[in-house]
C-alpha cells in the first residue's frame, strides 16, 4: 500500500492542461496503430487495443518515464505475430487453447521484464552498442513491411518474414486492385500529410486521417470489391484468460516469454532516451521495466498484445504538452472508452488500409540516419549492423541481437587488447622512450648495463584478452642477465594476465635470470600472492619502486653504482 501511495503520488497536477491535450492526441494516434498490430499479429485488432489500454495504463502509472506513452509497437508485434502463430497451429482444432498458451507467453514476458527491473538490469541497455541497435531496428522495419505486402495487395499475410517475401510474386499475379488502390491512398496520405500539411497532422494525426479517408473511399466506391476488412470486432470489457502452461511446452514457452521481454527492455528503454532528450528530464530504468512488466502481464490475462515504450505516441504526446503519466493513463482511458462502444464502426476498416498505415510504420523504424552516413562509418560496425539486420529478418531477433552483441564483445575486446599491449614498454637502454621515463640514476644505471637489464613496465590494466601478447613481447630479447617487471601503473589484472606473468618469470628463471617486481598496488599485490607469484619471485626480490629494484640489479651486476651518483 506505501508504494502504490508513492506511485499516486508522483502524479503530478501542476500540468493538468497540457497532460489533458496530449492523453487524447496519443489515442487518436495509438488507435488505428492499435488495430493495424492486432491484425498482423492474428489475434484480431480488439488484441492490439487491449494492449494500448492495458500496457498504456499500468506502464504509465507504475513506470519510470513520466512522459513516456506505451502500447503495441512494431518489434513487440511482429514477436507476438510468430508466438501467436507458433501456438495457433499446433492445436488446429482449438485455437482458443492455442491462442491461451500464447497470451501466457506475454504474461511470463511480463513477469521476466518485472523481475530484470527488481534486478537493475535496466542500467545495461546502454552497453548495447549502436550499430546492433540499428540493424535489430532496420531488422524490424523490414519485416513489418514485408508482412504488409500481402495485405496491401488484398492477400492474406503470411507467418513469417522470408514466406512473405517467396509470396510476393504470387501476391503480385493475384492483386485485388481496389485494396492495392486504397493500400497507396493511405500510403500517400501518411507520409505526405506530415511534410506538406504540418498544421492539418496536429488536428488529426497522419494516422488517424488516413484510416478515415481509406474507410470513407471503401464505403463509397468498393463494398461489393471483395477487399478484405477486418470484420467483427468484440464489443466490451475482456475475458480473464487463464494462463495455460504444459510441462512439455514450458520450455519453448520461457524462451519466448525472455524474448518478449528482452525486446521490450531495450524497445522500452530506447523510447526512454528520446523521452529525457525532447523533456530534458531523466527516466528510471528499473522502475520503468517494472511499469512496463505490470502492464504487459496485465494485457497477457485480458488477450491483449505485448506492448512497450511508443516513440511515436510518445512524441506526439509531448508535442501536445503531455509531460506526466496522467496523459499516459489517459491515453489508455480513451481507447477503453472507444471500444465500449465504436466496435461496429471500426469492422468496416480495410486490411489494406491498416498495411499502408503499418508500412509508414515499418519505414519509421529503420534507422536511416545511420544508413545515410555508412561510407564515414567505421566498416566494423556496419558489418554488425548489416549481420544483425539479416539475421533479424531471416533467422530471429534474439538470435540477431545475441550475434550482434557477441561480434561487438570480440571487437571491443580487440580494441582493449592492442591498447594493452601498446601499454607495455620494454626498455633495454638509456636511449628508449618508455611511457614513464627514467630518473637520472635509472639512466646511467641502463647505460652502464649496456643491455643485461631488461625493464618491463606496464601502463594500464592487464586482462585475459592481453595474456599471449604480454609474452611475445619478450621475444625479442635473448641477451639480458635482469628482468624488472614494473606494475606501479597496473591498476588491476585478472587470472589470464597473472597466468602470463607467472610463465614469464618462471621462464626467465629457467634461463637464469634474475627477476624482480616492482610497484604492485596493494589490490594487484594481493590478487599476486593468490596465485603464488609473490613467492615465486621471492620476497627479496620484490620493490616498491624502479630506482631501487635497478639499484639493488647494478648492485648485483657489480656496475658500481650507488643512491647518490654524485657522492
Amino acid at each position: 500500500m506505501q508504494q502504490f501511495e508513492k506511485y499516486i503520488n508522483g502524479l503530478h497536477f501542476n500540468n493538468l492542461r497540457g497532460d489533458l491535450f496530449g492523453g487524447l492526441t496519443a489515442a487518436v494516434v495509438a488507435l488505428p496503430l492499435a488495430m493495424a498490430m492486432g491484425v498482423t499479429s492474428g489475434a484480431g485488432p480488439i488484441a492490439g487495443i487491449y494492449g494500448a489500454i492495458f500496457v498504456g495504463f499500468f506502464s504509465a502509472l507504475f513506470g519510470g518515464t513520466p512522459a513516456q506513452v506505451s502500447g503495441p509497437t512494431g518489434p513487440m508485434t511482429v514477436v507476438m505475430a510468430l508466438i501467436f502463430t507458433e501456438y495457433t497451429s499446433m492445436f488446429p482444432n482449438d485455437p482458443v487453447y492455442g491462442a491461451s498458451l500464447a497470451f501466457t507467453v506475454v504474461v511470463l514476458g511480463g513477469l521476466f521484464q518485472i523481475g530484470f527491473g527488481i534486478l537493475k538490469i535496466g542500467r545495461f541497455i546502454e552497453l548495447v552498442p549502436h550499430p546492433v541497435v540499428s540493424g535489430f531496428m532496420g531488422g524490424i522495419g523490414v519485416i513489418i513491411i514485408l508482412l504488409q505486402v500481402g495485405p496491401l495487395l488484398g492477400q492474406p499475410t503470411p507467418a513469417k518474414p522470408l514466406e512473405a517475401l517467396l509470396a510476393i510474386p504470387g501476391f503480385i499475379n493475384s492483386t485485388n486492385v481496389p485494396s492495392l488502390i486504397l493500400g497507396l491512398i493511405t500510403i500517400a496520405l501518411v507520409y505526405i500529410i506530415p511534410l506538406y500539411l504540418p498544421r492539418l497532422n496536429r488536428l488529426i494525426p497522419s494516422p488517424l486521417f488516413s484510416l478515415v479517408v481509406g474507410t470513407g473511399c471503401y464505403l463509397i466506391f468498393f463494398t461489393d470489391s471483395g477487399t478484405p476488412i477486418i470484420g467483427k470486432i468484440p464489443e466490451g470489457f475482456p475475458d480473464l484468460i487463464t494462463p495455460t502452461i504444459t510441462m512439455e511446452l514450458l520450455p519453448g514457452m520461457l524462451k519466448s516469454g525472455i524474448v518478449l521481454a528482452a525486446l521490450g527492455t531495450i524497445d522500452s528503454l530506447l523510447t526512454s532516451l528520446v523521452a529525457d532528450n525532447i523533456t530534458r528530464t531523466q527516466h528510471r530504468s528499473n522502475r520503468e521495466l517494472i511499469g512496463q512488466g505490470i502492464g504487459n502481464t496485465i494485457a497477457g490475462l485480458f488477450g491483449g498484445l505485448p506492448g512497450a515504450g511508443a516513440t511515436m505516441r510518445t512524441v506526439v504526446n509531448v508535442k501536445a504538452g503531455g509531460l506526466t503519466p496522467i496523459s499516459g493513463t489517459l491515453h489508455a482511458l480513451v481507447l477503453l472508452i472507444i471500444v465500449l462502444g465504436a466496435g461496429p464502426l471500426a469492422s468496416y476498416i480495410p486490411k489494406a488500409v491498416l498495411a499502408g498505415i503499418l508500412i509508414k510504420v515499418g519505414t519509421d523504424i529503420i534507422d536511416w540516419s545511420y544508413l545515410k552516413n555508412i561510407p564515414n562509418t567505421p566498416k566494423a560496425g556496419v558489418s554488425i549492423m548489416l549481420i544483425v539486420l539479416a539475421l533479424t529478418v531471416f533467422v530471429g531477433l534474439l538470435e540477431a541481437v545475441a550475434v550482434g552483441m557477441v561480434i561487438a564483445s570480440f571487437l571491443f575486446l580487440k580494441r582493449s587488447t592492442d591498447l594493452q599491449i601498446e601499454s607495455i614498454s620494454t626498455i633495454n637502454s638509456a636511449e628508449d622512450n618508455p611511457e614513464a621515463p627514467l630518473t637520472e640514476i635509472e639512466a646511467k644505471i641502463m647505460h652502464e648495463a649496456g643491455g643485461q637489464i631488461l625493464l618491463y613496465h606496464v601502463n594500464g590494466a592487464l586482462s585475459f584478452g592481453a595474456a599471449k601478447g604480454m609474452i611475445r613481447c619478450l621475444d625479442n630479447y635473448t641477451d639480458y642477465h635482469v628482468l624488472i617487471i614494473d606494475l606501479e601503473k597496473v591498476p588491476q589484472v585478472d587470472y589470464s594476465s597473472s597466468k602470463a606473468l607467472f610463465d614469464m618469470i618462471d621462464n626467465a628463471q629457467r634461463e637464469n635470470r634474475q627477476v624482480y617486481l616492482v610497484g604492485a598496488k596493494q589490490r594487484v599485490n594481493v590478487f599476486l600472492e593468490r596465485q603464488n607469484i609473490l613467492k615465486l619471485v621471492g620476497d627479496h626480490f620484490i620493490f616498491t619502486n624502479r630506482e631501487q629494484a635497478l639499484l639493488d640489479a647494478a648492485e648485483k651486476l657489480n656496475l658500481g653504482i650507488k643512491a647518490n651518483p654524485q657522492g
